[in-house]
């Protein structure tokens, strides 16, 4: 059976104390959820955030990135055992932003998977297409070839552990929205895709979000399609009443 999940991605967004006080607003307005909820919180939030989400039952914490190696002469990055020592349960891999701003590439992306999974680190796996790519109808098969190359190698079992989230590129941070329709078809093909490698089962089982641009105003109808199993929010996430209004449209 599939997990509902909301998740806020808040991007280099909030000091310290600012974010452990839009995670309390939270705690407060949502007072049962009816799916999980993950805060995807810049590094320096994590351990602080862990002691404040380990007390709420369904509540759960994310990193928004981790390094594709174990550990080493890198400056600036953060290993997965770094990020399972502070609590975190998630990791975002392979959100557009990386993608594009740090160079990321699929076979990158895969050595991520791959150490965050034998940490039993859940990735939340992001693919999305540009504007150009969907205005050639190519959207599909660009989706397609990301998975692919970055999560079919996964066994069975491995894979039963990702969620996807997929995040259409030109509807990111734009005020553009994928309309219900678009987002469901293609969720759809993402399923559609996974039934052909791991099966039905697996298929009908895989948690698949929508990251572009859902916000307190569409997500009851974004989240009511079939394959819509909830959202990966940026912006929306920061506001404690509007995340919350999204919680309650699982």
């Amino acid at each position: 059976m599939r997990q509902k999940i909301v998740a806020g991605n808040w991007k280099m967004n909030k000091t310290l104390d600012e974010g452990l006080e839009l995670i309390k607003a939270v705690l407060d307005k949502a007072e049962k959820p009816k799916g999980a909820v993950v805060f995807a919180t810049p590094f320096i939030h994590l351990k602080d955030a862990a002691k404040l989400l380990k007390v709420r039952r369904g509540f759960h914490l994310a990193a928004q990135n981790c390094h594709h190696e174990e550990k080493g002469a890198y400056t600036g990055e953060v290993s997965a055992d770094m990020l399972v020592s502070v609590g975190a349960e998630f990791v975002l891999i392979g959100h557009s932003e990386r993608r594009q701003y740090f160079k990321e590439t699929n076979a990158q992306l895969a050595q991520k998977v791959n150490l965050s999974l034998s940490r039993n680190l859940r990735p939340i796996f992001c693919c999305g297409e540009p504007l150009a790519v969907r205005e050639e109808g190519r959207h599909v098969a660009y989706v397609a070839k990301q998975l692919k190359a970055s999560l079919f190698h996964l066994s069975e079992q491995q894979f039963r552990q990702i969620v996807l989230a997929y995040e259409p590129i030109w509807a990111i941070g734009t005020g553009r929205t994928a309309t219900s329709a678009q987002t469901q078809d293609m969720h759809a093909s993402i399923r559609t895709l996974i039934a052909k490698k791991y099966g039905t089962q697996v298929a009908d089982d895989t948690t698949i979000l929508y990251g572009g641009s859902a916000n307190a105003q569409n997500a009851v109808e974004l989240f009511s399609q079939p394959d819509v199993d909830g959202g990966l929010i940026g912006g929306a996430s920061l506001k404690p009443d509007d995340f919350v209004a999204i919680i309650n449209a699982l």
